[in-house]
């Protein structure tokens, strides 16, 4: 049977595809068929082609068609719902699980990375976590450690479960090199979320991370 997991952030930038790629890997070295999904990605080239899709592609390991591993593919560099509205976009739910159902023909497990945080916008009524509802999907959430994530961490934590959504887990994710009081903010978060911690992503100047921890599906 097909399971997958939602990945979604404490806010841009803070590691969702390198956790997404890590957790990837992970299945595959179990011999899992995996394979990930970017439901929205923006900041396309006119030539096509985005560098989220690309290293999910790479980190996966079946064959899946294009339109099902990112069913919207946006050029400008900005907010999804934005992105859709200057390009005349309607992002649907509806063609998002559709394009999950596709995958699961493909895979054992399907890792379906959002674009931003939690509440990111799909357009004037949907968000980053109506896509893991309409899909049906447990949540994981990965926490870019650094000044400020304390609040991120628990307001994203709140969001997702006053939604109905089971917190799978969480992922720390060292992006600030030489943080102060680095153990002492993931301890905080420990006791606070009430979620386990699956991994922490230590930071490096060069190569990618390994999943250090359970994976959570």
């Amino acid at each position: 049977m097909t399971t997958g997991i939602f990945v979604t952030g404490t806010d841009t930038g803070v590691g969702k595809t390198v956790a997404a790629c890590a957790l990837l890997r992970a299945y595959a070295a179990r011999g899992l068929r995996s394979v990930g999904m970017k439901p929205v990605a923006t900041g396309n080239a006119d030539s096509g082609g985005n560098e989220d899709v690309t290293a999910l592609e790479a980190a996966g390991n079946v064959d899946a068609p294009a339109a099902a591993r990112n069913p919207y593919a946006l050029v400008p560099a900005i907010a999804p719902h934005l992105a859709a509205r200057r390009t005349g976009v309607q992002i649907e739910l509806a063609r998002i699980d559709a394009a999950y159902r596709e995958l699961a023909r493909f895979a054992d497990r399907i890792v379906v990375e959002g674009a931003g945080g939690v509440f990111s916008p799909l357009d004037d009524e949907h968000d980053m976590l109506d896509i893991a509802s309409t899909i049906g999907l447990p949540v994981l959430l990965v926490v870019g450690v650094r000044l400020g994530c304390l609040n991120h961490a628990l307001l994203s934590a709140l969001a997702i479960r006053a939604r109905g959504l089971m917190l799978a887990g969480w992922v720390a994710n060292a992006i600030e090199p030489g943080l102060p009081f680095f153990a002492e903010n993931i301890a905080t978060i420990e006791r606070r979320l009430a979620a386990p911690r699956l991994a922490t992503l230590p930071w490096s100047a060069s190569g990618g991370p390994r999943w250090d921890g359970a994976v959570p599906i």
